[in-house]
């Protein structure tokens, strides 16, 4: 093969590329890698989050009237609202894929931008969430008290083990909110020092996976926490 028809198959499997790592033949392999290595870790946090649910889960079968009791003092409409705005932050994360995956690089980078802020507003709101709790007493441990009427409910251990299931999977959640914030502006600064191109995006996809995984996850915890429980008002 002449070496100017080499260079040319070099240059179509992306060899010349400067995000190619050398352990890979092209980019499609290494895109290839990457992703199945996102899919394998979102699969060890999909067990994670799981133990956490069938934990919260099997506690509500032993203590109902305490889930429901303690469902009823989250606060639904912070909740609700957090809910669309992680909605809409996977809305701006896919428009920032797609404007990658077609060199829109501005648009990139505005989408990624706003991506940010939208989870940055999902952390203040739930930042003033925990601190309703802290002001009522609601956060698990020696101050912890929960009163009906006035006086302590006889439920009170059972309702604290409920907001102590809840701090877990919301903050651990919040955390990987936290991580993903980090994540994307690591992406944005990529993205608009024009890292990205038509040919290689592979970072925002993959930002993308683990943005929209973190969304689901609240989908899931959202009605967990806030809802379902609540229908069984308590008097």
């Amino acid at each position: 093969m002449p070496d100017g028809t080499i260079a040319a198959h070099d240059e179509h499997h992306g060899r010349h590329h400067p995000a190619l790592q050398h352990h890979f033949q092209d980019l499609d392999q290494q895109h290839e890698a990457s992703t199945l290595g996102m899919w394998l870790f979102l699969v060890t946090e999909v067990m994670f989050f799981g133990g956490l649910i069938l934990a919260y889960t099997l506690y509500r079968i032993w203590y109902p009237v305490a889930w429901a009791l303690g469902s009823e003092e989250l606060n639904i409409y912070m909740g609700g609202f957090n809910t669309i705005v992680l909605i809409g932050s996977s809305l701006t994360m896919a428009l920032a894929v797609r404007s990658a995956q077609t060199g829109a690089q501005r648009a990139t980078v505005g989408w990624l931008v706003l991506t940010i802020a939208l989870g940055l507003t999902f952390l203040v709101v739930k930042f003033f969430e925990y601190k309703e709790k802290f002001e009522t007493g609601h956060v698990p441990g020696p101050n912890f008290h929960f009163l009906r009427g006035g006086v302590e409910s006889p439920e009170s251990p059972h309702v604290q083990i409920f907001f102590s299931l809840y701090f877990a999977l919301t903050g651990v959640h919040a955390l990987h909110m936290i991580i993903g914030v980090g994540l994307m502006s690591v992406i944005a600064t990529m993205a608009y020092r024009k890292r990205f191109s038509p040919e290689w995006y592979t970072p925002v996809e993959l930002g993308g996976l683990y943005w929209h995984f973190v969304d689901i996850v609240w989908i899931f915890l959202f009605p967990l926490l806030y809802l379902v429980d609540r229908s069984h008002h308590i008097v």
